[in-house]
């Protein structure tokens, strides 16, 4: 009966997201798409989107607070990513469980630094440099309800700064899972995003943020150090198919794509599979693919090597986990991610809150 409960309680939160979804754009005319992009190199690993899977991990509790568990407590996750061109993203979240209270609080950021820009007058002049930056705040709060259900919500504040053109928004997260430890699988759905600009760009009208919607359930098995995640995403819009209509006429693909339902590929475009393999207690070894990333950045008539492919290690010692991620974009060009986990208490404190 406390099961069901708190089905229709958080029935109740996310049925008027769903409605609200339906006014949210989808692909790059949403604003703060930086949101969109794995924040540590497990998750990268796992195909860029995973809500579910069962690991020790903070950093995936920062795309869903119910992940969050008072194991957590004190841990902190570092992370550096170097992208393309200059582009650099500095991850750090730490977790702090409060037994009074029953609670597992986060705090976390992610901020995204694109170099030294120059700046130029509609002419073409060079009137000097900028350094233009992107990052999200975040504070969340987890709490288990019964054996096996955990609930959680994130608050955030976004900003963008580009020269003159800057912008603010607030936005939560709202997730819930189920974890069944007796039978190795979990279960998460998480409504990301939701919220507004307060302060638009210069000479801009507001703008929608990266809403999504997104359900994962990762089973790992008893007789072999195997665990696989199924996650699903952008599950409030079906069709996410980009559709030109200019260059299908252009390039003779009008009359193809009206004969085509494309049902397969408009399914697999909300689906990342991932699997993880485990070597004893200390190493893991990650890999995961991206349907919808291979198919978006694949170029017609040329090789694509491993895009939408990605990969990733993490060696667990007892005092701090390290890791690493790959992952593949076009014609097998890939960027890499490195990150650390620890526990201050272990180097600070007297232990730590283990249950």
């Amino acid at each position: 009966m406390r099961n069901k409960l708190l089905i229709l309680v958080f029935l109740s939160i996310f049925m008027p997201c769903l409605h609200d979804a339906n006014a949210q754009t989808l692909g790059g005319n949403t604003v703060y798409n930086f949101l969109k992009l794995a924040n540590t190199p497990q998750l990268t690993a796992l195909g860029g989107i995973n809500i579910s899977n069962q690991t020790a991990d903070i950093g995936l509790a920062f795309n869903n607070p119910a992940l969050l568990r008072p194991a957590m407590h004190t841990q902190t996750s570092m992370v550096f990513n170097s992208f393309y061109a200059g582009i650099k993203n500095y991850h750090l979240m730490a977790g702090f469980h409060q037994p009074t209270i029953a609670t597992t609080f986060a705090a976390g950021i992610n901020f995204y630094s694109y170099g030294s820009v120059a700046e130029t007058d509609m002419a073409g002049n060079v009137l000097g440099t900028m350094r233009p930056n992107d990052y999200v705040v975040q504070l969340s709060a987890a709490r288990q309800y019964g054996e096996h259900w955990h609930y959680g919500v994130t608050a955030k504040f976004i900003h963008s700064a580009y020269s003159i053109y800057r912008s603010s928004g607030i936005a939560m997260d709202v997730g819930i899972t189920y974890s069944d430890t007796a039978h190795l699988w979990q279960a998460s759905l998480v409504a990301k995003n939701m919220g507004a600009q307060v302060k638009h760009y210069a000479g801009s009208s507001a703008g929608d943020l990266p809403f999504d919607l997104q359900l994962g359930i990762s089973k790992r098995l008893a007789k072999a150090p195997l665990q696989f995640s199924l996650t699903f995403f952008q599950l409030h819009q079906y069709n996410t198919r980009y559709d030109d209509t200019l260059f299908n006429d252009e390039t003779g693909l009008a009359q193809d794509s009206k004969k085509k339902k494309y049902i397969f590929d408009k399914f697999f475009r909300h689906v990342i599979l991932s699997t993880q393999l485990y070597i004893g207690d200390k190493v893991e070894i990650t890999a995961g693919y991206n349907y919808l990333r291979r198919k978006e950045l694949n170029v017609t008539n040329a090789g694509n090597g491993l895009n939408g492919f990605s990969m990733g290690v993490g060696v667990l010692f007892k005092k701090i986990q390290i890791r690493y991620a790959r992952s593949y974009y076009q014609n097998n060009s890939s960027y890499n991610q490195f990150g650390l986990n620890l526990r201050l208490n272990d180097y600070f404190g007297q232990g730590g809150r283990n249950k």
